[in-house]
């Protein structure tokens, strides 16, 4: 019998072109920026497994929040012999989801009234597919395909905060069973606005081997991480892969994020072509992860970010812009519970602070609608004599971009045919 040698990693690795070493540089950094924030939650937000942390209204700190939801949040531990049991409120006339995801950002579950019709309320047990743990009867299983989850609760503040407040409060959790708690996986930590570079890929075994991916067709990427990181060992080998990452991955990563991965641009708004579930387009999820982590499903929310005006230039920090929505086209018809946009600074994806405290614009804004009934929406870093104030979101201090969100997508925004009007610069 011929023996057949076997190929050092090395080697493997050096035949991988720059746009193979950049693609798995992309593709690990979309789970990088999970256990980025993993490790942030626990270190620094006070995180505990299988408790559920009630924010205050604004309280969250990560990339592009919402903030016209009460968070709640929450890293979840189960396993075969374990489930956890979430008490959920009765709720009626006010959006609400408890979405679970994975440690690539994919979303596994969520719970609400629109995927259990018949159980909208009362006890839901989150189980390990394939488990046989005993549940309370009367609860809703609801079968998890990992054993570790990030959840995030939204509770539609609407025009009644302490409404609002009081029932995200009595949402519940509770562990029953005794699951063994995962280590935290201590990847890389960077800072959002200076991504690694070689130093990503220190980070690939441990980043793999603690949360599988359940995106079909990633094994060559997969592949393609793990010889770089074995490749990296070797002094030179670690400078050629830094230099292809930060000449090369960084600036192909830079190119994709307008168009939030493989997404489209019109009237100089991006859409992404998927969000939540991803299939195998790992590129859009990196981006939506570096963009805006915690991103849900589109039957759930569709995202449109705005950063470019009618003529198709990037908004100006101290530019002054408008967004006209005509009397029969209003945000409203695209939003089956609601919709809002929030300025970010386009660095960190955080909200812009101002005087006034206010972060978005939406129908609890105090709008002032034109006499034919069409809505113009001003951003600028102070008012505009002709601005309504309830019309106008404060954008002094940063370069700046916007996200659209549309709670129950419908219409042109559900079947992709619709973008928002262009933003007009004054």
């Amino acid at each position: 019998m011929t023996t057949v040698e076997r190929q050092p990693t090395q080697s493997v690795a050096a035949r991988l072109s720059d746009q193979d070493i950049s693609d798995a540089w992309i593709y690990l950094l979309g789970r990088l920026l999970i256990t980025r924030q993993q490790q942030v939650d626990f270190d620094e937000e006070g995180f505990v497994w299988n408790e559920l942390l009630h924010r205050k209204p604004g309280q969250v700190d990560w990339p592009n929040p919402n903030l016209d939801v009460a968070y709640s949040e929450a890293w979840v531990a189960i396993d075969a012999h374990s489930f956890l049991l979430v008490t959920v409120p009765v709720i009626e006339g006010r959006y609400y989801v408890v979405e679970f995801l994975n440690g690539w950002g994919e979303t596994v579950a969520n719970i609400n009234e629109r995927v259990y019709p018949d159980h909208p309320n009362g006890l839901f047990a989150v189980c390990l597919e394939g488990s046989n743990v005993e549940i309370p009867i009367g609860a809703q299983r609801v079968d998890v395909p990992v054993k570790v989850s990030r959840v995030l609760l939204r509770v539609e503040l609407g025009a009644n905060w302490d409404e609002a407040i009081a029932l995200q409060h009595q949402f519940k959790f509770r562990i029953h069973g005794n699951p063994e708690l995962p280590a935290i996986p201590r990847t890389v930590i960077f800072d959002m606005a200076a991504l690694p570079g070689v130093e990503a890929f220190d980070s690939a075994a441990l980043a793999l081997d603690t949360e599988r991916d359940l995106s079909p067709g990633m094994e060559t990427l997969q592949a393609n991480s793990r010889a770089i990181a074995a490749a990296i060992e070797d002094p030179v080998e670690r400078e050629r892969i830094d230099r292809i990452v930060r000449q090369k991955a960084h600036r192909d990563f830079a190119a994709a994020a307008p168009y939030i991965g493989r997404g489209s641009i019109r009237n100089g708004w991006a859409r992404p072509a998927c969000c939540g579930h991803w299939g195998d387009d790992w590129l859009t999820r990196t981006t939506v992860n570096y963009g805006g982590i915690w991103a849900n499903v589109f039957e759930e929310v569709l995202y449109y970010r705005g950063a470019l005006d009618s003529d198709g230039k990037d908004l100006e920090a101290d530019g002054t812009y408008t967004l006209t929505f005509p009397a029969d086209d209003l945000p409203s018809k695209y939003a089956k519970y609601f919709w809002s946009v929030i300025a970010v600074d386009r660095l960190h994806r955080r909200v812009l602070p101002n005087p006034l405290d206010r972060f978005l614009l939406n129908k609890e804004s105090k709008l002032t609608y034109s006499d034919d009934g069409s809505l113009t929406l001003y951003f600028a870093p102070d008012q505009p004599t002709v601005a309504p104030q309830g019309n106008w979101l404060p954008t002094k201090g940063k370069p700046w971009s916007l996200t659209f969100r549309f709670y129950g997508p419908r219409g042109g925004v559900a079947d992709g045919s619709y973008f928002p009007p262009s933003l007009i610069k004054r």
